[in-house]
């Protein structure tokens, strides 16, 4: 049985940490110390077909959760806090109506219980016209990805999952092909009449429109104690763009 790989920061109560799409935990390395200092044992994790974790063909959010679950049990956690950003929100709610007993609070970073159209094809393009046996350096493949991805941030975001296969070759940590194939299931909804009665707290990104004033009702039926909260200046990636005022909107909830 795979059980996903993390990195474990910290002593105390247990809070998990779940990246977004094409992430790992290590994105997450300074939160973590940071929590650590307030008490935390944090869990960095990386999802399945990302960071150092198992590739399969397969991908969607019940795979994630049962992921989660076993990961959870192996671990013998108890009632943790679980954060999830993006498509690790996603994870952490659909987690959250199924196994509600299981775990304390819930922190969602910029996203909704919504679906999402697909969005990410830019991307994907980009990742995809990547050839490592011509692509042999960071500095090519970033001149490479740099066709179809203008913004220096999120290649650089991206290119913190290229490492070094095997000498003189390159690739990507994440699973390409099966996140290339599944890309439909990344913006999928939370089922239907599912809900979570504990506490819960959604930050958005005041730049960003994953979460806007319409997604508040859905939220509220899914999560009717949820607190809602603007992070200031800060887009999607709002723990990185804005990292003070999140990381304090956090603990304050936790």
């Amino acid at each position: 049985m795979d059980i996903l790989h993390s990195r474990i920061v910290g002593e105390g109560k247990p809070l998990l940490i779940l990246h977004g799409y094409f992430g790992m935990g290590d994105n997450w390395k300074s939160h973590a110390n940071k929590f650590a200092a307030e008490g935390y044992q944090v869990h960095l994790i990386d999802q399945r077909n990302h960071g150092r974790s198992f590739h399969t063909d397969a991908f969607d959010y019940e795979l994630l959760v049962q992921d989660l679950f076993r990961y959870i049990e192996y671990h013998s956690i108890e009632k943790p806090h679980v954060l999830g950003h993006s498509m690790g929100g996603k994870t952490a709610m659909l987690f959250a109506v199924e196994n509600a007993d299981l775990l304390d609070k819930l922190v969602i970073v910029d996203i909704s219980p919504r679906d999402y159209p697909p969005h990410h094809h830019d991307i994907l393009g980009a990742l995809n016209s990547v050839d490592f046996s011509k692509q042999n350096s960071r500095k090519l493949v970033d001149e490479k990805v740099s066709e179809l991805i203008p913004e220096v941030g999120v290649r650089q975001f991206l290119l913190k999952s290229v490492y070094w296969k095997e000498k003189g070759l390159l690739d990507f940590r994440f699973n390409l092909k099966s996140l290339t194939e599944n890309n439909r299931e990344v913006g999928v909804a939370l089922p239907s009449f599912t809900m979570f009665e504990g506490k819960v707290l959604f930050l958005s990104g005041e730049k960003s429109n994953y979460i806007t004033s319409d997604d508040i009702p859905l939220i509220k039926a899914h999560f009717p104690e949820a607190k809602i909260k603007d992070i200031s200046n800060a887009g999607h990636w709002l723990h990185a763009e804005n990292p003070n005022e999140f990381f304090k909107a956090v603990i304050d909830f936790i």
